[in-house]
């Protein structure tokens, strides 16, 4: 591969770098500076950000499809659909995500990931085309036409609370049960696993997706403190969006009668090293719920995740969250996903590039910690910051070109350019 520069405004974990330059070499980054003080490889590709900025790629740890499809269909194209569609808007590293469903569709889901996944790679060997030499990598096996890279899937579907299920299909909830989950986290392809505290077998199933490797997760659950606080010493560290699908001290009082006792929201506070997730849309949250989990949390314990819908890139009308054919109808009215015939909100249907405008509009967090809740701290709290998740010499060059409005330019994954068309 050829080398490439990138010049312009660079966004670090903690500041904007003004005037200069990334530096790429087969795949990897292998510079990043002001550009007056890094010394160029010859003959190298310029790509200058102009009066914008060169940012890591987004990493997205929760999003269930995009352009149509969901990624519990089931099928190797549902996922390459999903991933594409999410690669055109800066994402990089994706996280497919169950929801509730059979488990044979759940199995479908993992078969169909690992595919994609076991396939997905680069084919830098030149090609001729129409008498000129193209470097592009072409279309063997998967390759970077497929899309958003998968560094694991998310578990978040089917142990979900009955209460707290939201717009899920409903009816395929249940309690963890070690006959499915245990085999299901030997696969080795799940990196994070969501169960509601207060389900049966909550506990042990914390200790088991611990024990694989996953960022252990709660979420659609009425929780109290006190059960929180078990899974917690099973190895659970964060919750899913935040406010949503989550108890409150009222919602426990209403379970558990008195004394009223600490909720999700209260624990996530109070534990330093409980991280947790916004869906900055513009719809789920108004600005000032924004800025107080900015405020709390942190940057390094906050992310940015888009939670999108298969109605990402699709015109208003009626779908399906989860699987095409059993999956819970669902209401794209151009601006969220709402259940039909009302208000209950029914994930989003933008990507990460769209919470990265949202978050930089309705907060005073500034640019360089809003892009690490999209990129650095999710790439942390799953394990994968060695290797992606910002700009730094060694690391994957993933890499986003953004307008000085924050659209997305460009998409580069492990330095070869995703066509942004289409």
């Amino acid at each position: 591969m050829p080398s490439i520069v990138f010049r312009g405004t660079v966004v670090l974990p903690s500041e904007l770098l003004q005037e200069a330059v990334a530096v790429v070499e087969n795949e990897l980054i292998v510079a990043v500076g002001r550009a007056r003080e890094v010394i160029l490889p010859k003959d190298a590709e310029i790509i200058d950000a102009k009066d914008g900025y060169i940012s890591p790629g987004f990493v997205d740890i929760h999003t269930h499809g995009g352009a149509g499809s969901d990624y519990m269909d089931g099928t190797p194209e549902a996922v390459r659909i999903a991933n594409r569609a999410h690669a055109r808007h800066g994402t990089t590293t994706i996280f497919p995500t169950t929801t509730t469903g059979t488990p044979a569709q759940l199995a479908a889901m993992l078969d169909a990931v690992e595919e994609v996944a076991r396939n997905w790679t680069i084919n830098t060997s030149p090609t001729r085309e129409q008498g000129t030499v193209n470097t592009s990598p072409t279309r063997e096996r998967g390759n970077v036409d497929d899309g958003a890279r998968i560094a694991g899937v998310h578990w978040y579907g089917p142990y979900f609370a009955p209460d707290k299920i939201g717009a899920h299909p409903k009816g395929f909830e249940r309690n963890p049960d070690p006959a499915e989950y245990l085999p299901a986290l030997a696969r080795g392809i799940i990196k994070s696993a969501t169960c509601a505290a207060e389900l049966p077998g909550a506990v042990e199933f914390c200790r088991a997706a611990k024990a694989a490797g996953c960022l252990v997760t709660c979420g659609h659950s009425n929780a109290s403190w006190p059960e929180m606080a078990a899974v917690y010493e099973a190895g659970m560290r964060h919750v899913d969006h935040f406010w949503n699908a989550m108890s409150s001290t009222d919602s426990i009082r209403k379970r558990l009668a008195t004394p009223q006792r600490g909720s999700m929201a209260e624990f996530v506070l109070y534990h330093s090293e409980m991280s947790t997730e916004v869906i900055a849309d513009g719809f789920h949250h108004a600005p000032e719920m924004l800025q107080f989990a900015y405020k709390m949390k942190g940057a390094a314990r906050l992310c940015l995740v888009s939670d999108c819908s298969r109605a990402l890139d699709t015109p208003p009308g009626i779908y399906r969250i989860g699987h095409h054919q059993t999956g819970e109808p669902f209401e794209n009215n151009g601006a969220v996903g709402v259940l039909p015939g009302s208000d209950i909100l029914a994930s989003s249907i933008f990507p990460l590039e769209h919470m990265v405008r949202v978050m930089m509009r309705d907060t005073d967090a500034g640019l360089a910690q809003v892009i690490r809740m999209a990129s650095l701290t999710p790439a942390e709290r799953t394990g994968f910051a060695k290797d992606r998740g910002s700009l730094q010499p060694g690391k994957l060059a993933d890499i986003v070109i953004l307008s000085r409005d924050l659209q997305v330019q460009r998409t580069f994954i492990h330095g070869v350019e995703f066509s942004t068309v289409g």
